[in-house]
């Protein structure tokens, strides 16, 4: 397991940008997809890059790695319908999914992934990146909002989507350990019981300026995934530098 860190210089507070390997990726690395491509985990490039899903805090603890399956006993509340495996949706649409923690802890998600915007490596100022793959990548922005609509509590895990590249490679949703502004991204807080809900921000990283062609929900090898694809918006407008007035 590589964790991967984006520092800043000694001469300034440590901020870190990190991604770190966990179980959920090993059970999707070299998978097949739905439509028969080969879907590879990040956690196979040079970068050392994969899920988010078991995320080390700066304190040294860490959140749980979360899975699911399909024939899962998490109960289904009367009138909840599970989205089916295989959906392909758009940005907007909502899927209502089996989700269990590896504390044998579960409950029904009701997922949404709203939009996605392209960002700039501009928006990563303050940061060190000391890696071609976080260098050279293109950087994607998320806005997804999640709601327990099942019966049991999931806190303190991280949100299950993956982004997918052009190449079919799973990308893992980045995790700060500071307040990325112009993607706040943060986990389940540590009590999301039912009926509680989070809005967030995913950031994906594709190597090599690769473009990002859907989110998606795949928590294990078995589970044909849903995806949420849309037009993708273009980077915010770069701010402009304020002239110096003349005295």
């Amino acid at each position: 397991m590589q964790n991967v860190r984006v520092r800043l210089p000694l001469r300034r507070p440590a901020l870190a940008l990190t991604a770190v390997a966990a179980t959920v990726a090993l059970a999707v690395s070299g998978c097949s997809s739905n439509e028969g491509d080969s879907q590879k985990s990040s956690s196979g490039t040079s970068s050392g890059v994969a899920s988010s899903s078991g995320v080390a805090s700066p304190s040294g603890s860490s959140s749980v790695s979360a899975s699911a399956s399909p024939s899962s006993s998490v109960p289904i509340p009367s009138g909840v319908s599970l989205t089916d495996q295989g959906s392909a949706l758009s940005f907007g649409d909502p899927a209502t999914v089996i989700f269990q923690s590896t504390r044998n802890r579960g409950t029904l998600l009701q997922l949404r992934v709203s939009s996605v915007q392209k960002g700039r490596l501009a928006d990563f100022k303050g940061f060190i990146l000391d890696d071609s793959y976080k260098r050279k990548a293109d950087y994607f922005y998320a806005k997804v909002t999640v709601k327990n609509v099942g019966e049991g509590d999931v806190g303190g895990v991280a949100v299950p989507l993956w982004g997918v590249s052009a190449s079919n490679t799973l990308l893992p949703a980045v995790n700060f350990t500071t307040t990325f502004k112009p993607c706040p991204s943060k986990p389940f807080p540590a009590k999301f019981g039912p009926g509680k809900s989070v809005s967030t921000c995913l950031v994906y990283l594709s190597p090599n300026r690769g473009s990002l062609q859907a989110v998606s929900y795949r928590p294990s090898q078995e589970f044909n995934p849903i995806t949420w694809k849309g037009t993708i918006k273009p980077p915010s407008a770069a701010p402009k530098k304020k002239s110096k007035k003349k005295g």
